[in-house]
């Protein structure tokens, strides 16, 4: 089963998952979690690379997405520990790893606490491996 549903419709109404393509844990997480079909179609955008206007809403509205992923749902946008918050209460099913992931971050405290580890090591990551920061399109 895929794990999200894209849409490229331009009046799309779902959710929208901002992320960094060029590391490896973004990918893989976006790549593994499996939502509910009651958000509707899940579009994502790698931040790195796409034009999509929506990667300016977001930055604009003053999110560092060198700081975490995003997550629009309507018009109300999720960043970093909130983002994999709400994506793990909106998260169903899927293999093993998605499941303890989507039980771990469910909770708002333990997501607000391990998240900036994650972050370190995604920072971390990227350096070793000479990839520079995202930058605004603007």
């Amino acid at each position: 089963m895929s794990a999200f549903q894209f849409d490229t419709d331009e009046s799309f109404n779902g959710a929208t998952v901002l992320y960094d393509g060029e590391c490896p844990f973004c990918s893989a997480y976006v790549r593994m979690v499996t939502l509910r079909t009651a958000v509707g179609g899940v579009h994502l955008v790698d931040a790195r690379v796409s034009d999509d206007p929506i990667v300016d809403k977001v930055t604009s509205r003053g999110f560092d997405l060198n700081e975490g992923m995003a997550l629009l749902i309507g018009e109300r946008i999720y960043h970093g520990s909130d983002c994999i918050h709400v994506l793990a209460l909106l998260t169903s099913g899927g293999s093993i790893l998605n499941r303890l992931s989507a039980r771990l971050f469910r909770s708002r405290s333990i997501a607000r606490y391990v998240y900036p580890i994650l972050r370190a090591g995604r920072n971390l990551t990227l350096r070793l491996l000479g990839r520079a920061r995202i930058r605004p399109n603007t």
